[in-house]
């Protein structure tokens, strides 16, 4: 059952424009070990053009990405990703035969000679050193050769596309006004409004465990644990043969169920029984690795000049005790972003709904609260994060807004004035703006392309196909 990948434009890594660092980094990377699922079915499907699950197999061999990445990061949505990187590259083959783009074999070899990468120290190209790197790269001749193609038909569709996108004169003085303009702000430090940790009543504390109940439910371990050492295990204090053979031995009895009681009775070692624990200091103690440590009900593991045997007796989630200090930290550290969340909340639904207004502002800076600073272009960063200070160059004058700083504090600021200054064209400057501005407009063709491709093209996957795909790696 095909099934339209819905919201395609999303998944396509924010526009065609980087297809082309994708084709590279994927495309032209180093392959793979080989893997294969045996399976034709068709995973995708453009118009009426298919994209078998082989084709996808492939693609995956030569993403340069090893099987255990894929599959460390199988629930992460790196097939889903892949797979739409694949659909992507083929959109843009139907688009070049669409087009009749072709490029010459002379204009291919060319291509090739010029790569430094296959070029002596006199800058000479050298088919020895062409044919060490196909060698290297598990790549043959004329598979290399055919990518390179693609790619330079690539770029012949994107010149194609946003050819003659040129900024005038006009757009490079706007473009650089808009983000060149000193832009001054009356601004406010949220800190002092919020209620300190140490101002949370005991009442406060066990209503917010009370309504977070089940979210703050910890594991409480009951464990046994022996550090085994050569001496206690060999009876020397020597790390050799006999004592790793030994320790060989233990991880054979674990992986044969054997209980730790056994094992250390054995042994001989007496171990030490541990009753409701929690890792709640994070300390660098042997009680503490094994807590962070239990994946499994018994484990060995080396612990610097020792190894540390373990088992898990008993697991029970419950919210710890009020008269533990770590614990009562922790509330009150949540309870502190809890209130500190609902503040900022509070005057941005302030703002959104517009009554928020000076006298608000003027209120919140009394007792010499409100500072001013001048920002002198929108990459002004020395006092607030950058992605606030975009933010700020989008508003107009007498406008409200939360910012921040590189720290995570929390400010309320007012747009109070700006002052613009225009390029002059003769300065060093205008270049550089002038390219800047060039590689907007076209990143905003580039974006209308992609939402036109989208509707030009019937994109479909077969989910099913590719959780077999997702499986197999699983």
């Amino acid at each position: 059952m095909m099934k339209v990948f819905k919201n395609f434009t999303k998944k396509k890594f924010a526009g065609l424009l980087l297809i082309l660092v994708i084709i590279v980094a994927f495309g032209l990377g180093g392959f793979g070990g080989g893997f294969n699922i045996g399976n034709q079915n068709n995973i995708a499907k453009i118009n009426n053009v298919n994209i078998t699950t082989q084709d996808f197999i492939n693609y995956l061999n030569q993403s340069g990405l090893s099987q255990e990445v894929l599959k460390e990061n199988i629930d992460k949505n790196v097939l889903e990703e892949l797979l739409t990187t694949l659909v992507s590259t083929k959109l843009l083959g139907l688009e070049i035969e669409d087009l009749n783009l072709k490029i010459s074999e002379n204009i291919l070899i060319d291509k090739i000679k010029k790569n430094k990468n296959f070029q002596d120290e006199n800058g000479k190209f050298q088919r020895t050193i062409y044919e060490k790197f196909l060698l290297t790269n598990n790549l043959l001749a004329s598979t290399y050769e055919l990518k390179l193609k693609n790619n330079i038909l690539q770029k012949q569709l994107f010149d194609y596309i946003s050819g003659g996108s040129q900024s005038s004169n006009f757009l490079i003085n706007k473009f650089y006004k808009e983000n060149n303009k000193k832009l001054t702000i009356d601004y406010i430090k949220l800190e002092k409004f919020y209620k300190n940790e140490n101002e949370f009543t005991t009442q406060e504390l066990e209503n917010y465990i009370k309504e977070n109940y089940e979210k703050l439910k910890q594991d409480y371990i009951d464990f046994s644990y022996a550090i085994i050492t050569p001496k206690n295990l060999t009876g020397l204090n020597e790390y050799d043969e006999t004592f790793f053979e030994k320790i060989d031995e233990i991880e054979n009895k674990i992986s044969k169920n054997i209980d730790f009681n056994t094992i250390v009775a054995e042994l001989n070692i007496k171990p030490t029984v541990i009753k409701n624990y929690i890792n709640l200091d994070n300390k660098d103690t042997i009680k503490n690795k094994i807590y962070n440590t239990r994946k499994n009900e018994i484990e060995i593991f080396d612990d610097k000049e020792n190894f540390i045997f373990y088992q898990i007796d008993k697991t029970t989630a419950k919210v710890s005790d009020l008269d533990n200090n770590n614990f009562q930290k922790k509330i009150r550290k949540l309870l502190y972003q809890e209130n500190k969340f609902n503040f900022n909340k509070k005057i941005l639904n302030q703002i959104n709904k517009k009554e928020f207004n000076q006298a608000s502002f003027d209120k919140l800076g009394t007792n010499n609260n409100s500072k001013k600073i001048l920002l002198n272009s929108i990459n002004d960063d020395t006092k607030f994060e950058i992605n606030s200070i975009e933010f700020l160059y989008a508003l107009p004058i007498n406008s409200f807004t939360l910012i921040s700083d590189n720290d995570g504090n929390i400010y309320i600021a007012k747009i109070v004035d700006f002052e613009e200054k225009n390029i002059s064209t003769d300065s060093d400057e205008f270049i550089k703006i002038s390219n800047e501005s060039s590689a907007q407009t076209k990143n905003s063709i580039l974006k209308s392309y992609d939402l036109l491709l989208n509707t030009k093209y019937e994109v479909v996957i077969n989910e099913k196909t590719l959780d077999r795909v997702k499986n197999y790696f699983k």
